[in-house]
């Protein structure tokens, strides 16, 4: 790999990685003003602005770090308790994290420079930081905004210190270009924390030319930093190399002693170390003598059985105040060599390529079921037996796959967090969102896509479910609105609600408004639940008028139609004047499903096994009817057959296979039962994108096409079928 594409890999992960630190950091200012204990969020989002900050320096992206600098500052006041946390200033830090994230896809974009618009919002956003920062007392604090544009030091992790020089001894790891981390840049970065007064490369370690590997490291800096940063701050800068480096950091105004093992590990050359330590103002020449003194007499003393004592007194001295210091410091690279340890058990693997794992194991599966049906035709127990050992290790296979997409769905609902926020204040409501279920699991290709219909729910939610203030408390309610979003497993799918504890759907006014668009007849029976569901159909709404977010109803279509396209089904609950509930039902993956197949004349249709609640004979009382006895309970059932226009005679017997969809069930009449299939769906495209009740197809053992049936969209569609029926049929007014 050449050297361009180790830095366009290098900065495509820093890309990924700064875009799940500007997710945590929105997460962690969403919830600072209702924290008791805000002190832990706090650190976390500083971190994750350093983080990024010190990565953009090592990539050169100054416009990164000069923007995100000023918000670190700003992060590190807040830490020290110098600023308290308020509704305005988070309204303020959360458009800066939008700012940083446009930056970061500018990058994204091949884009290396910020544009004159990104310059100008920049700008909005810092005279905003700074009127938080200049309306504390004045303090040394202040200073950080003023000189930023001069990249003077700042005040990044642990406090101010008085502006001083520090020394810095580096000596990076011989595996430091092998791992894509250029030295040079970690000095270009010290330079904005402060002022880079003095710099020796040392090349001590260099070997002979014939000895020298061209992508070893072997260099060493001794550098001298005017700064006020803290120690802290100075050290992550070093944080990607400390590993494999010895990098040692001597603060301002620090005792002799501390500069000891620093020149026991430098060159023999003492007057020009001499030189440097006197002439950056580390140390006078009266101390520099004195630390050469002490160490003669400990190198020597090293040489004696029987020290003097005013020497052994002033070693026993120094390393009881050492020890202290030292057992933290190797307590701290400690755990962050554990904390590294546990980093490295995870992998970040591409999209693409699990979609490829998917794609092949789902070809396994279609192969697998292929031999397995001839080895049964062939009718060899042996092979059978072998065939069935092989689908048994694929089916362990494909779970271990599909386990590999599950990602937990509270992800997803943490991004509304931002959402209800910023709605809320332009709708001038006050509301709270409550999530539960956020452990919940499910494959990231649902994820993805169930983003855009949680969108429009929420969004009408808040815009129309839950009243203004005002109204709330003349009702009796908590002037405060509750949005609520869950997700459980419930028979191998997934289920996501989003609650309201607003005013609920207006039944009646629903039901005028679908007998006046001629969708339903006047006086036809419905449950309240499907009288709900007309809100679903394409331009029905209720809405008085029609507000910026849109009113509910509008654009609901799309709602169904995106959730219908992931084989899933909507459903709505709703009390007048306590709320709603609009639960989405989906499965839990949309590659590999487990189903039952079954055969209409010479058409074979699947089932998703998890929807078969079980299978009886048609009763012959029952074969001019649409609905049967099943112990007690009238089961209404669609005839395939006549559904799909299916030419043949029907056979003698008839089977019925109860499925279910939420709380309702439903019968199919088939004309065989063929079994539980392992099944690898395949989209039908957009040739038959109007088709509905289908949720894609399969390939048979045998090389047939099958195709899967959508359980849910097809009782719906069979529903309108048959109101549209209703609705021609002579004197339905009248009905």
């Amino acid at each position: 790999m050449s050297f361009e594409d180790e830095m366009k890999a290098a900065l495509d992960t820093f890309v990924v990685e700064s875009r799940e630190l500007l997710q945590d950091m929105e997460d962690g200012l969403l919830g600072l003003e209702h924290d008791d204990n805000p002190q832990d969020a706090i650190g976390a989002i500083f971190r994750a602005a350093h983080t990024i900050k010190g990565s953009a320096g090592l990539f050169g992206l100054d416009h990164i770090v000069h923007f995100t600098h000023v918000v670190e500052s700003l992060l590190d006041m807040l830490r020290d308790e110098e600023l308290a946390i308020s509704s305005a200033l988070i309204a303020v830090l959360l458009p800066c994290r939008d700012h940083i994230s446009s930056l970061i896809d500018g990058i994204a974009a091949g884009q290396m420079e910020e544009t004159d618009e990104q310059r100008d919002t920049g700008k909005i956003l810092h005279e905003q930081l700074r009127q938080f920062i200049n309306g504390t007392p004045p303090d040394s604090s202040s200073e950080v905004i003023t000189h930023q544009d001069d990249h003077h030091p700042h005040t990044s992790g642990g406090g101010v210190v008085d502006s001083g020089n520090w020394y810095l001894s580096l000596r990076f790891g011989q595996d430091c270009l092998r791992n894509g981390m250029d030295p040079l840049s970690f000095i270009r970065y010290l330079s904005t924390l402060g002022d880079v007064i003095n710099l020796i490369t040392i090349t001590d370690n260099i070997p002979h030319l014939e000895q020298m590997d061209a992508e070893s490291c072997y260099l060493g800096f001794e550098v001298v930093l005017k700064s006020n940063a803290s120690k802290e701050a100075i050290e992550n800068v070093f944080e990607f190399v400390r590993d494999d480096s010895v990098i040692r950091i001597v603060p301002p105004r620090s005792k002799i002693d501390e500069y000891i093992d620093i020149i026991n590990n430098l060159p023999d050359d003492d007057e020009l170390l001499g030189e440097i330590l006197i002439k950056s103002g580390v140390l006078t020449k009266h101390e520099l003598d004195e630390c050469l003194s002490l160490q003669k007499k400990r190198q020597k003393l090293t040489r004696s059985d029987t020290p003097d004592a005013p020497i052994g007194e002033i070693l026993v001295k120094q390393e009881m105040l050492q020890e202290p210091i030292l057992n933290a410091a190797l307590h701290k690279q400690q755990k962050v060599k554990d904390t590294k340890a546990k980093e490295k058990q995870n992998i970040r693997v591409d999209a693409e390529r699990l979609d490829k794992l998917i794609d092949l194991v789902g070809e396994l599966v279609i192969a697998g079921a292929g031999a397995n049906l001839r080895a049964s035709k062939a009718n060899d127990i042996a092979l059978s037996e072998a065939t069935s050992e092989v689908m048994r290790l694929v089916e362990e296979v494909r779970d271990s796959a599909l386990q590999l997409r599950m990602v937990p769905i509270g992800t997803t609902f943490s991004r509304f967090q931002r959402v209800v926020r910023d709605v809320s204040i332009e709708l001038g409501k006050d509301i709270m969102l409550e999530i539960s279920g956020g452990d919940t699991e499910v494959d990231k290709s649902v994820v993805d896509k169930i983003g855009d219909p949680l969108m429009h729910l929420v969004r009408n939610s808040m815009d129309h479910g839950i009243e203004s203030a005002a109204i709330r408390v003349a009702r009796g309610k908590p002037a405060q609105g509750t949005l609520r979003l869950n997700a459980y497993h419930e028979s191998g799918s997934i289920v996501i609600e989003v609650s309201d504890d607003g005013g609920g759907l207006n039944r009646d006014k629903i039901l005028a408004k679908a007998i006046e668009k001629g969708l339903i007849a006047d006086g036809t029976g419905l449950s309240d639940k499907e009288i709900y569901a007309l809100i679903f159909e394409p331009g029905f709404s209720t809405a008085d008028q029609v507000s910026n977010l849109s009113g509910r109803g509008v654009g609901m279509d799309v709602v169904k139609r995106n959730v219908t396209s992931l084989r899933g089904s909507i459903e709505i609950d709703s009390e007048a004047g306590i709320g709603a509930t609009m639960r989405i039902r989906m499965p839990l993956t949309l590659a590999i499903i487990d189903g039952f197949l079954v055969g209409v004349g010479k058409s074979s249709f699947v089932i998703p096994l998890d929807q078969v609640v079980e299978c009886v004979e048609l009763p012959k009382e029952c074969e001019d009817q649409d609905y049967m006895d099943l112990r007690g309970e009238v089961l209404p059932f669609i005839r395939l057959r006549k559904m799909f226009e299916i030419d043949g005679a029907e056979p003698r017997r008839q089977n019925v296979v109860v499925i279910s969809s939420g709380a309702n069930k439903t019968g199919l009449v088939v004309d065989r039962l063929m079994g539980e299939f392992q099944t690898v769906i395949k989209p039908l495209g957009k040739l038959f994108g109007h088709l509905q009740g289908i949720g894609g197809s399969t390939i048979l053992g045998s090389g047939e096409v099958a195709l899967i049936l959508s359980v849910a969209s097809m009782t719906q569609h069979y529903s309108r079928m048959e109101q549209k029926r209703l609705l021609a049929m002579p004197n339905n007014s009248n009905r």
